[in-house]
């Protein structure tokens, strides 16, 4: 690693400047109407902090700010008091003008306070977009970029992009899915495994080898006028280590470093229980909120005000800019909890229906739940996150080994049970994020064996039960990647189809195999089904406890009801209506959803082994 990162006085000597008195300004431009009038503008350039700072047309700052290094200042306006639709920021060395920049205060989208966002009525499909589709191949490899396409290295860059994407929204939407969550697409200018994304470089550029900014804008209003949307993969914790202000911090404390660790380095314990844990050494809870993620991903200190202002006003520029619908948040546990209360709610207090999940990996439902706004278990250690929406970390855990184990007290279907027998903790248990893979896990149908069967009753799981579906690409065409063997690069493997040479293309159903057609049409009917049915969206639940490791929950509100039941056996089950009279009653035919059947609930029925059903009561 570089010093140069970690030795501030160096980083200034060594660092070559361009002779241009102003190299950046950020944000480039905001919005009037906002309501927090008050806007940080950070203006970078060689020893700035020395020069004269004017702004024109009357508009007066309410503090200009210099800090440790001359290189920077932060200009703080209030947008209210300015009258003009721009205005100039001058630098002046004496009397000389040495740089100018033009800065517009833009007009918001009619309603934009009030967007909508994802919520349980969605289902969310996970992208990660270099793997998913290469719509044009002349972004491939960039002069400006480092790392260059090259599709036979496993964790190399392959060429999808954002136009891959625009390419196949009906695909996405005939499947289903109502809103679209890609991994990290802002510039990633590492020198290798840059494709994930998640060790960002400019937070306010999409990386050119997916696009441009304004592809990405293309891409959500797309989405928006087909009344689906689409969610960012926002990273608070880290960024890159060749991020431009990483190479130049603005002061010491921007990250954090550690006098004991190589060159400042040190890596998290990841014990993020001890966020929580009142009884948590000083040493381990530190190491695990002020430890970097990797050697490339400086850890961000957002208990540094200028960090948090910084974050905070790129989050809201982003929503604003690309007509946002949401936010899902890398490794939430990590930051320092206090501001990332304040970093929450400055966003939705922006936009009150704006949703953003954490990801909140943690096994057990009370941890989990302390995370989300408003929740009982945060309030007994005296924190409120601010956080409308968690992930399901625990039903993720148990779902596949509730589909492997035979019966037993706590196991085979009475894990699935006593996961969703937790759901008191959580305050708003529909806003939580349901799942059963994603780019970070191994691929489901590389645990089953690409076995349809087990793919449909996890399916029918996410689908029906509380909360918000997210599926991962490729799985509904039966996608497999082993993690243990392969590393992250296996399941995170090319969509068949996605590039001109694929000599298979599964975005087209008529040319879908026999197998990817099971996987696809289960997943297509299940999906559009769920999209009209506010009883899932909504309704309550009522479990039964499994027995003989069949599991059957209801779904149900004042106008209808939905039975799910879900056979873990090697063989056909009798499903005995008698025991599930409260729920059944007055109902007295059901539906299955998937082959459209109709029987009879008053008399007992049998399900077939290893399946599940979802029927509609009549």
């Amino acid at each position: 690693m570089k010093k140069i990162y970690l030795t501030f006085a160096v980083s200034l000597a060594s660092l070559v400047f361009s002779q241009k008195a102003l190299d950046r300004v950020e944000p480039a431009f905001w919005w009037k109407g906002m309501k927090n009038p008050e806007l940080q503008i950070l203006v970078y350039g060689k020893d700035i902090a020395s020069k004269n700072i004017e702004l024109s047309d009357g508009v007066q700052p309410k503090e200009i700010l210099k800090v440790e290094n001359p290189n920077y200042v932060f200009v703080t306006v209030n947008t209210n008091e300015i009258n003009v639709p721009k205005f100039s920021i001058t630098v002046k060395d004496g009397r000389k003008k040495t740089g100018s920049y033009t800065y517009e205060l833009k007009q918001r989208n009619l309603n934009s306070a009030n967007r909508e966002s994802f919520t349980s009525k969605d289902v969310m499909y996970l992208i990660m977009p270099d793997r998913f589709a290469n719509g044009d191949e002349k972004n491939d490899s960039r002069p400006d970029l480092t790392e260059k396409a090259n599709r036979s290295l496993p964790n190399g860059r392959h060429g999808g992009d954002l136009r891959g994407i625009i390419n196949n929204l009906d695909y996405i939407q005939n499947l289903g899915a109502t809103s679209v969550w890609l991994t990290p697409v802002n510039e990633d200018n590492e020198k290798v495994y840059s494709y994930h994304g998640y060790a960002q470089t400019d937070l306010y550029k999409i990386d050119g080898r997916y696009g441009t900014n304004e592809e990405y804008v293309e891409l959500s209003r797309k989405l928006n006028q087909r009344k689906m949307m689409l969610v960012m993969d926002y990273v608070t914790n880290h960024w890159g280590i060749s991020h431009w202000m990483i190479k130049d911090l603005p002061t010491k404390d921007w990250i954090h470093t550690f006098s004991d660790g190589e060159n400042g380095f040190k890596r998290s314990n990841y014990k993020t229980t001890t966020q929580f844990d009142t009884n948590a050494s000083q040493i381990d809870k530190q190491s695990a909120l002020d430890g970097w993620f990797d050697t490339t991903m400086p850890d961000i200190n957002q208990s540094n005000p200028l960090v948090l202002k910084y974050l905070t006003q790129n989050a809201i520029w982003w929503i604003e800019y690309a007509e946002l619908g949401g936010f899902r948040v890398d490794t939430y546990p990590y930051n320092d909890k206090d501001a990332m209360a304040k970093w929450a709610k400055a966003i939705t207090d922006e936009y009150p229906k704006f949703n953003i999940v954490g990801e909140t990996w943690l096994s057990s439902p009370a941890y989990i739940s302390a995370w989300q706004k408003d929740s009982k278990t945060g309030e007994a250690a005296h924190y409120n996150s601010n956080l409308p929406s968690v992930m399901d970390f625990m039903l993720y855990g148990d779902l596949p080994k509730a589909l492997r184990e035979n019966d037993g007290w706590d196991s085979g279907m009475n894990r699935i049970y006593n996961s969703l027998a937790s759901d008191f903790l959580y305050p708003d248990i529909n806003n939580v994020l349901v799942f059963f893979e994603n780019h970070d896990t191994e691929r489901w149908n590389e645990i089953f064996n690409a076995d349809p069967k087990a793919y449909k009753m996890a399916l029918s799981v996410i689908s029906t039960v509380r909360g918000i579906p997210q599926i991962y690409y490729g799985s509904e065409v039966g996608m497999r990647g082993d993690k243990n063997k392969g590393g992250d690069a296996d399941i995170r493997r090319d969509f068949p189809g996605g590039w001109k040479s694929d000599i298979q293309n599964a975005f087209n159903p008529s040319s879908q195999t026999a197998n990817q057609k099971e996987f696809y049409q289960f997943t297509q009917k299940l999906l559009n089904w769920r999209k009209g049915k506010e009883v899932i969206h909504t309704g309550k639940t009522k479990n039964f406890v499994p027995q003989e490791n069949v599991f059957v929950y209801f779904r149900y509100n004042d106008k209808e009801s939905v039975m799910v039941v879900l056979n873990n056996n090697d063989r056909e089950k009798n499903v005995d209506v008698k025991h599930f009279s409260e729920s059944l009653n007055p109902f007295t035919t059901g539906k299955d959803v998937i082959s459209g059947k109709e029987f009879s609930v008053k008399t007992n029925f049998l399900i077939p082994a290893r399946t599940s059903m979802v029927i509609e009561l009549k």
